[in-house]
């Protein structure tokens, strides 16, 4: 898997964003699932797609790809749960 990280941000989902940012403080997929009110298989499939996304091979690498990608942190972003169905 390609570690590239130039070009135009992907484009992320209101849940991908809250598992970024659950990622960059460091919860684990069972922890990510507790506090979005999802599965932590879920909460895998959601890491899978924004390593594709952001083309890094580890999950712990998500969060410095979005910020190098989109020039945000992370940690500053919305935690709050998004209600069931909303978001992606």
């Amino acid at each position: 898997m390609s570690t590239t990280l130039t070009g135009t941000p992907p484009a992320l989902t209101q849940r991908q964003l809250q598992v970024v940012g659950l990622i960059a403080l460091g919860c684990s997929n069972d922890e990510v699932g507790r506090r979005l009110g999802i599965s932590p298989r879920t909460a895998k499939a959601h890491c899978d797609a924004l390593r594709l996304k952001l083309g890094v091979p580890r999950r712990r690498q998500i969060p410095a790809a979005f910020r190098t990608l989109t020039g945000q942190d992370p940690l500053a972003r919305e935690l709050a749960p998004v209600p069931a169905g909303v978001g992606g």
